[in-house]
């Protein structure tokens, strides 16, 4: 089968850093808690016999007076007078003061140079008379100062200081105050958790020494952390505690404070009423103190909640308001964003209504001079763009920044020139243009690395190589992460490295290196969690389901969606939850679950539209017709693709339009309308080339090899497919190589040119085999991707039998069974971590016919062939071929072949299709279904002796004549369902009447199993000679009937009870039943054990999302299990929990249910059975279905007498007991559904 390359992509957070200045809403932008301003009072009003002092300190006092009541101004001419009249009569403490409460004074208008120059002032007297405590206080308003520039290093380090000396000096309160500034810096930098921390040790010293107005303050900010994180509920609940204090210390500022930021905290939940009704209270206390910066916030923020309303005329007025005491306090900077904001909300205002005046009056101040002006109008187009981008009209935003940019550089400034130019660069990306979102970032970077931004970068850093991973080149993209993540760890900025972690997550899962993006997603899921990011959390929690997405590991991929999806809907992340549906569609879709993929791309698309998320709609659009594609309904596919198509279009995505046209192309590709599909691929394939994208060109060129392989025309496939590999192997993309290997091979193979098709597939299969090396020791990984990569195993099968050479397609048949599980048992045997680690050598023909010489066994292996035939005018892939090779004892070998076209063109139905008939012939219930109709023994004898004709007659000649002589199966796909022992001849003769069966995975597995065997002491006459361990019948454990559903306990098995009572005594022990049965004795007593009988129920792989498990008695101290959720002690002895155990059992028998079932992939039956032979287990007896109560006591009792009395291997034993208990319960149903796995000795 041809690899089309057209698959759905799985929605990955890349994380790209669009600027988002906060223009117009300053207030929001002032809710910390600043400080308290160290302005020493008392001691500077202490009164002498000098006037001259006296004098000064009046002035002192009167401008502490005017700096409450917010007039700086003022506050500055009275202390520049006592500063005059301090150093006329050289009084140094109080010309320290001066200085100190100057440069408060400063920072309060928004002037933090001067700020630094007094306080710098202030601290050199403070040192020179040795007044430790006024050391502290400048050091700390140095920092406070610092902080304000942004320069948080700087500001840490003054604080630091600052606390130093307070903890010298033992000024418990000095040392509060540090600690509470320490946390607004680590704030500002991102590092919540430790800003939390620091508030909380701010807190405890001031319950301490019972300061309640640092308790409210550091309850305040406690509460703007949490605010940051976006866990609004604890914010409020902080700000509750510290309005209650301000009232009750009669703290009139705090009180507003507190207010102030209860209403920002409703504002961000989109609470506009109770944010208004919090401000509002807030600026009345603001007019009753006279504090008039209070009040400008208080009107402010009250503007912007009457804006997000769309009340702007209202929102207008509160803005005015604003502006007018901005001007009256003399703070330039503030007043430019408030300028800005207003021409902002008169623009919308105009956008509403014609009527509207055009001219509302603005009136410019004279101080605002021109530079000011003009930033605030680049800056008001800045945040314009952003809020374009954030819709998708990225066109739009485009034209904002630009506009921003010519005015940043005509005013030379240099960072709004250079965040400026990252935006572009972002919103080019966004377009598909990747050649000037490359040329934008690069102009980015080197502003940043001129004005020494590291921040800015490192961000630059990680954008490049966003650009270069939407180009699919993913070596450079990982280049640029790494950059901007050495960056972030040296400037130590935790959210930024996060995001470059997760960056370098996203490119290694599209390189197919799913073991290191999953390593790099828990990294920024770890760091997201320390610095309590909601969001960066729920972006990690998301990229690893589209990392276990890709690994085929659905249930995990659900589940980490699941909780993506929970953290957006907590922190109203309307974005991310679109995003977080549409991913669980995906999984869902290949889940086979159509119907429930559908609604989730539904509700996707729904959040979408309803934030005006274009690009987000187009994508939803885009999954809808990949899951209607998926159900066969392909009108409708392409309905959904033209709908993808006109959005992307309109908004000019070019990537999204290549992407919908290739969708389009697959749809008529599918519907045998190969030439439109080839005109819709030639469109991707231009635009793909045109924007550069070199992923989605390779797309493109497979899919019109695909189309031109349908129509027949082999040498034009070549032709695209050879272009194909070349984009893959040019960008490193070994999953997009390893496709494209497989699909040229197999247009070589159809072009009869098989030396060359043996050469292509071969280099294919080396590229699979690298790729898994990657994944290392993880055999979750490498089950979950051979599925895929087993097509070309099959292909070079077919090319090499075409060449009659079917003994290397034998040695190609068995390489291509069973890897990982091989892999993981030859681990497990080595001897040396240098041989674990070494790569695992293909088996030779040489080794498989050791391998059935040592075994004394006839091997047959199966192989299922599959082809593309043309029907009803379009392609469909069906079942060709069976191969089967016998391998003699003496290590003849011998090739057959079953053609199984018949099958469907004669009779519609399948191989697979057949395997489940018969079983249901038998009365085997199909899971999901209720009772099996009766099916008549005619009926029965028919679809078993098909069977036998297909499987067994080609062969019947080549097997052993003697009845005790073993046959071991190699089943692949659907026959490792069939119960062989029960196939029937023409005679009407079972198969376990003329031979003793085994089965195994792959024949290298009875090697390893061999040695496992090999390594055990050997029992003692009666099977006894270690612990053996019998279980029957446990308190059954609950578990969800489905993911996401409420457990429910299952059901009791009295019969596997009396079953347990009946063997125990055979095997010299004394059984585990009901509640004596709990996992944790279970667990303790398994590897002692030599001999292992489980008989209670086997939970299947696929169903409940929880794995394979048996069902034990949950241990007293565990929790139900929910929700997929595994802990220990539940109840549930899982598979994965299994292969951390190391048993030393030569047998385990697990006899209720079906146990020998799981998840049937390329690498074989991944359940129950392999976990016990990959933790040491030699033998394992399972049950293909629930056998009844009766025959399963009587069989079991059978089997191990054979094995104590008659001194016959596990095989014979079987066999016996089979033939015994098919004389009494003939039905096949009752005897047939025990198979021996592993050693027969």
């Amino acid at each position: 089968m041809r690899l089309p390359r057209i698959g759905l992509t799985a929605l990955i957070t890349i994380l790209a850093t669009i600027v988002n200045v906060d223009l117009g809403f300053p207030g929001l932008g002032q809710f910390i808690q600043n400080p308290r301003a160290k302005i020493p009072s008392s001691q500077v009003l202490a009164q002498t016999p000098d006037s001259r002092k006296a004098e000064a300190d009046r002035l002192i006092e009167q401008g502490i007076e005017q700096y409450r009541t917010s007039q700086f101004e003022a506050a500055l001419q009275s202390w520049q007078q006592a500063l005059i009249i301090y150093r006329e009569i050289k009084d140094r403490l109080g010309e320290r003061n001066a200085l100190n409460n100057l440069g408060i004074a400063y920072y309060s208008l928004g002037d933090y140079t001067k700020a630094i120059e007094y306080q710098q002032q202030s601290l050199a007297i403070a040192r020179e008379i040795k007044d430790r405590r006024g050391e502290g206080q400048s050091l700390g308003n140095l920092g406070n100062a610092y902080h304000a520039l942004g320069e948080y290093a700087k500001a840490i380090d003054y604080q630091q200081q600052s606390l130093a000396i307070a903890r010298e000096i033992k000024d418990r309160l000095g040392e509060g105050e540090s600690l509470g500034s320490l946390g607004l810096a680590y704030s500002s930098l991102g590092e919540y958790a430790k800003a939390i921390e620091y508030h909380q040790q701010h807190l405890a010293i001031s319950r301490e020494i019972k300061d309640r107005f640092g308790e409210g303050a550091a309850l305040g900010n406690l509460g703007n952390a949490y605010h940051s994180l976006r866990d609004y509920a604890k914010a409020i609940e902080y700000q509750q505690q510290s309005l209650a204090i301000a009232r009750e210390i009669k703290d009139r500022r705090g009180e507003g404070q507190s207010l102030g930021n209860l209403g920002n905290a409703y504002y961000s939940l989109g609470d506009y009423a109770k944010a208004i009704d919090y401000q509002q209270q807030r600026l009345a206390i603001t007019r009753e103190i006279k504090d008039r910066r209070g009040e400008g916030q208080s009107l402010s923020n009250l503007g912007n909640a009457y804006y997000s309303l769309g009340d702007y005329a209202k929102g207008i007025e509160y803005y005015q308001q604003t502006l007018a005491i901005v001007r009256e306090i003399g703070d330039k900077n503030w007043e430019g964003l408030v300028l800005n904001i207003l021409a902002f909300a008169l623009q919308k205002l105009r956008e509403r209504s014609d009527n509207v005046e055009a001219d509302i009056p603005i009136q410019q101040s004279a101080e605002v001079d021109i530079p000011i002006q003009q930033g605030a109008e680049a800056d008001r187009l800045f945040q314009q763009g952003i809020q374009q981008y954030q819709t998708s009209q990225f066109e739009a935003a485009l034209q904002s920044w630009q506009q921003a940019l010519i005015i940043y550089r005509e005013i030379k400034d240099r960072p709004g020139e250079g965040n400026a130019l990252g935006n572009l660069g972002e919103a080019y990306r966004n377009l598909g243009d990747y050649a000037k979102a490359i040329e934008y970032q690069q102009q980015r970077l080197a502003i940043a690395r001129e004005i020494k931004d590291r921040q800015g970068e490192g961000y630059a850093l990680g954008n490049l190589g966003n650009a270069y991973n939407s180009l699919g080149d993913y070596a450079k993209a990982i280049d640029y992460y790494q950059q901007s993540l050495a960056i972030s760890r040296e400037i130590k900025d935790r959210l930024g490295e996060g995001q470059s972690l997760g960056n370098l997550g996203a490119a290694y899962r599209s390189l197919g290196d799913y073991a290191k993006a999953i390593e790099y997603h828990q990294q920024h899921l770890a760091i997201s969690r320390e610095i309590k990011d909601r969001l960066g959390q729920g972006q990690s929690l998301s990229n690893l389901g589209n990392a276990y997405y890709s690994l085929g590991d659905y249930a995990k991929a659900i589940e980490y969606q699941q909780q993506r999806l929970a953290i957006a809907r907590e922190i109203k992340d309307r974005l991310g939850e679109g995003h977080s549906l549409g991913s669980l569609g995906l999984a869902y879709q290949d889940l086979g679950d159509y119907v429930q993929a559908i609604e989730y791309h539904q509700q996707s698309l729904a959040i979408a539209r309803e934030i005006k998320d274009r690009l987000g709609e187009g994508t939803s659009l885009g999954h809808l017709g990949a899951a209607y594609y998926s159900l066969g309904d392909y009108p409708k596919a392409i309905d959904y693709q033209q709908q993808r198509l006109a959005i992307a279009r309109e908004i000019k995505d070019c990537q999204g339009e290549g992407a919908s046209l290739g969708g389009l192309g697959n749809a008529y590709y599918s519907l045998g309308d190969y030439a439109i599909a080839i005109d819709y691929q030639q469109q991707r394939l231009a635009i793909a080339r045109e924007i550069k994208d070199r992923k989605g060109e390779g797309a493109s060129l497979s899919g019109l090899g695909n189309a031109y392989y349908s129509l027949g025309d082999y040498a034009k496939a070549i032709e695209y497919y050879q272009q194909d590999l070349a984009i893959a192997r040019e960008i490193k993309n070994r999953q997009g190589e390893g496709q494209s290997l497989n699909n040229l091979g197999l247009a070589l193979f159809k072009s009869s040119n098989l030396p060359e098709a043996e050469k292509t597939l071969r280099a294919g299969i080396e590229t699979w085999e690298s790729q898994r090396e990657r994944l290392g020791n993880n055999d979750a990984y490498k089950v979950s991707i051979f599925e895929e990569q087993a097509r070309t195993y099959r292909t070079l099968q077919q090319v090499l039998i075409a060449q009659n050479n079917p003994n290397a397609a034998l040695e190609v048949a068995e390489r291509g069974r069973a890897r990982a599980f091989v892999e993981l048992l030859r681990q497990r045997n080595a001897t040396t971590s240098d041989s674990a680690n070494s790569p695992l050598a293909p088996p030779t023909l040489e080794q498989l016919q050791q391998i059935a010489k040592q075994q004394n066994a006839t091997l047959v292996e199966y192989s299922i062939i599959y082809n593309d035939f043309k029907i009803k005018g379009k392609e469909e892939w069906k079942e060709s071929e069976l191969y089967i090779w016998v391998i003699k004892p003496t290590g003849e070998i011998t090739f057959r072949k079953t053609d199984l076209k018949p099958l469907w063109q004669q009779q519609n139905t399948s191989l697979a299709e057949l395997v489940t008939m018969s079983r249901e012939s038998i009365g085997v219930r199909s899971r999901g279904l209720g009772a099996v109709a009766k099916v008549d023994d005619a009926t029965q004898t028919n679809r078993l002796q098909q069977l036998y004709q297909i499987l067994i007659q080609p062969i019947a000649d080549l097997l052993p004549t003697n009845p005790e002589a073993r046959v071991i199966f190699i089943p692949q796909s659907s026959l490792f369902l069939v119960p062989f022992p029960a196939l029937k001849d023409e005679q009407g003769k079972y198969l376990i009447e003329k031979h003793t069966i085994l089965t195994s995975p792959s024949i290298q597995v009875l090697e390893l199993t061999r040695k496992q065997r090999e390594n055990l002491p050997p029992l003692t006459k009666g099977g006894t000679g270690g612990v053996n361990l019998v279980v029957g019948n446990p308190t059954m454990p609950s578990v969800p009937p489905y993911p996401g559903e409420k457990p429910q306990q299952l059901a009791p098995l009295p019969g596997a009870e009396e079953e347990a009572k009946a063997i125990a005594p055979l095997l010299n022990t004394q059984p585990l039943i009901g509640n004596q049965a709990t996992e944790s004795a279970v667990k303790q007593l398994l590897p002692k054990a030599r001999i292992i009988h489980l008989a209670t129920h086997g939970l299947l792989d696929d169903i409940r999302g929880i794995g394979s498990a048996i069902a034990l008695t949950p241990d007293s101290s565990s929790s139900p299990l929910a929700k997929g959720g595994q802990e220990g002690g539940n109840g549930l002895l899982t598979a994965e929990e299994i292969l951390d155990l190391k048993l030393n059992a030569e047998l385990v028998v697990l006899s209720a249910c079906d146990t020998g079932r799981g998840r049937i992939t390329g690498d074989g039956v991944v359940g129950l059975s392999r976990s016990l032979i990959s933790a040491g287990v030699s033998s394992v007896i399972v049950s293909l279905w629930s056998v009844p109560d009766a025959p399963t006591a009587s069989l079991m009792t059978e089997f191990y007498n054979n094995i104590q009395q008659r001194q016959l291997d596990k095989a014979q034993a079987l066999r016996q007991a089979m033939l015994t208990t098919m004389k009494q319960h003939p039905n096949p149903k009752n005897w047939a559904a025990f198979t021996l796995i592993g050693e027969a000795k």
